[in-house]
């Protein structure tokens, strides 16, 4: 199993695997990360918590199994943010290269959003009992800025991130409007 760096700030926590238990995690991690000094409206916090919102309604959709849990933890270790979502399912596994979303489906493009906004990400195996990790990597280089991503566009507005560098993972409300990596 890899080592991870020791974490210089922590959350875990263990969810109901519903709808309203992933919408919880994603406004946890929200939350968390607005008091770890990365504000609501800002690149990192919009874009981890857009990666959690994926992550997790995965978890609820595809690696649901009655009765039992998800679990949600969110580390920050050498500048660079760990987000992990382990569900009890060991069956249902993740393409490691998602294939391109049927254009007439409303759905199966969370995966390919999640690669398009993560340094790096990855499915794991439970070590212990059944099921798997699914975790997502975002590099924050110092002064807090997170860095581009190929294809990405600046926010519209960037005097609003009162000294980010423009450069920055696009904002959630960028991709949504079809400027970022998803563009149409």
């Amino acid at each position: 199993m890899p080592q991870h760096p020791a974490p210089e700030r922590g959350f875990t926590m263990r969810f109901t695997s519903t709808p309203r238990g992933a919408r919880l995690a994603r406004r946890l991690v929200s939350h968390r990360l607005n008091d770890w000094g990365h504000p609501y409206t800002t690149p990192v916090n919009e874009t981890l918590t857009l990666i959690t919102a994926e992550l997790t309604a995965n978890a609820v959709r595809h690696g649901h199994v009655p009765g039992r849990d998800f679990h949600v933890q969110l580390t920050l270790a050498e500048g660079t943010f760990r987000i992990e979502v382990t569900d009890t399912r060991a069956e249902k596994q993740p393409s490691p290269t998602p294939p391109p979303p049927n254009p007439l489906s409303e759905s199966g493009r969370g995966l390919l959003l999640v690669a398009a906004l993560a340094d790096d990400w990855g499915i794991t195996p439970r070590p212990v009992a059944p099921g798997k990790t699914v975790w997502a990597r975002l590099r924050v280089p110092t002064g807090g800025h997170a860095h581009a991503h190929p294809g990405a566009s600046p926010p519209a507005d960037s005097a609003s991130m009162q000294g980010h560098n423009a450069e920055t993972v696009p904002a959630t409300s960028s991709l949504l409007r079809g400027r970022g990596a998803f563009g149409k």
